[in-house]
C-alpha cells in the first residue's frame, strides 16, 4: 500500500541591499519582491505535513510522469527506484 504526503518546506532567506538613504528602506523590500535582491543566505526553518491520503501505484505513478515530465518516459520500475520510498528503504 502507498501513501502520498504531501508538504510544505520553509526556508529562511536574507537579502542585502543598497538604498540611497533612510527615506529609501522600502526600495529593498521592493528589490526583494521584485526578484531582484541577490541572496544573502538561506536556513531551512521547518517542512509541515499539509495532507496524506492513500494512493493506487498506478495513480501514483501517473502523478509522477505529470509531476516529473522531464522523466515521463522512464518504466515503472525505474519511477518507483528513484521516487518511491519502501519498507526496506
Amino acid at each position: 500500500m502507498w501513501v502520498l504526503v504531501e508538504a510544505v518546506s520553509m526556508f529562511r532567506h536574507r537579502y542585502v541591499v543598497e538604498v540611497p538613504d533612510q527615506t529609501k528602506v522600502e526600495w529593498a523590500l521592493d528589490t526583494v519582491t521584485m526578484e531582484e535582491a541577490k541572496e544573502f543566505s538561506q536556513e531551512h526553518v521547518a517542512q509541515n505535513i499539509i495532507s496524506h491520503r492513500i494512493i493506487k501505484e498506478k495513480k501514483a505513478l501517473e502523478l509522477c510522469r505529470k509531476d516529473n515530465s522531464y522523466l515521463a518516459s522512464f518504466s515503472d520500475d525505474k519511477l518507483k527506484e528513484i521516487f518511491f520510498t519502501t519498507i526496506k528503504d
